[in-house]
């Protein structure tokens, strides 16, 4: 039910939409939710009984959100005698969930029935730990971090168009280029544009980009795309390195600001 490729946007609209009840949601849950920056979603119970030909699983769905905080969703996913669609139903507490089985199936759940498939860990919630989970992913790495916005698009490749247009002699080697052949997700931020320095004594532009990047494995990676033309003939060259220091260095090197 979790595509590993999926946005956490695409995943939260895909999940209420298929929700025959997502209206019943509280506006304000609904608007939090919009600011999560990532997700983790696992199959939480399941209960099939093929001679009376009912079946049904819950899921969670925990967001992390901008805030630092979390919230979750459990999805009741069920099929009904002699019917083998599938229905979806969401809610916003366990208790809900509960509520939703006892009119759907006609009885109460046990503590037991709604216990999830694998341990959770002594004093820890299902739900603390999937946040535990994403917190590590999307750690920030100090209070000015920047929240991305990623695009999922070919951006293994996008990476290599990168690294392949890269001049410099110093340029990111082939243990980069192989952490991103597993990029599946970019996004490009311009960090310095558009000015005219001074180069050998002539006119040079000079502009800087950020190529971010997310790997199969959650880390995030950020290659640092010089563009200018401090070159002996004025040619448009690119130069790229693993860190925003070192391009900027190298900007200094060729250039003084006037």
């Amino acid at each position: 039910m979790s595509d590993p490729y999926e946005t956490t946007e695409a995943h939260l609209e895909r999940l209420l939409g298929r929700a025959l009840n997502s209206f019943d949601l509280p506006d304000h849950l609904v608007e939090r939710l919009g600011t999560a920056l990532a997700h983790s979603s696992s199959l939480y119970t399941t209960h099939h009984s093929p001679s009376a030909g009912l079946w049904r699983e819950t899921h969670r769905h925990t967001y992390l959100l901008s805030d630092g905080g979390s919230e979750s969703l459990w999805e009741l996913a069920y099929r009904l005698k002699g019917d083998r669609s599938t229905r979806c139903e969401v809610y916003a507490s366990k208790s809900g969930l509960r509520l939703a089985v006892a009119r759907i199936f006609g009885e109460v759940p046990t503590d037991a029935a709604l216990e999830p498939l694998f341990g959770e860990g002594e004093g820890e919630s299902g739900a603390e730990s999937d946040l535990a989970v994403l917190g590590a992913l999307f750690a920030a790495s100090g209070p000015q971090r920047r929240h991305r916005e990623y695009t999922v698009e070919q951006s293994a490749d996008h990476a290599r168009r990168v690294l392949r247009r890269a001049e410099n002699a110093d340029r990111p080697g082939e243990g980069m280029a192989t952490l991103l052949r597993s990029a599946y997700a970019h996004q490009i931020t311009q960090a310095f544009g558009g000015r005219q320095c001074l180069a050998d004594g002539r006119d040079a532009g000079f502009s800087l980009y950020e190529h971010s990047f997310v790997l199969l494995d959650g880390t995030e990676l950020s290659l640092w795309e010089v563009e200018h033309t401090a070159t002996p003939d004025g040619r448009h060259m690119c130069e790229v390195y693993e860190s925003e220091a070192a391009a900027r260095g190298a900007m200094e090197l060729r250039t003084r600001v006037r």
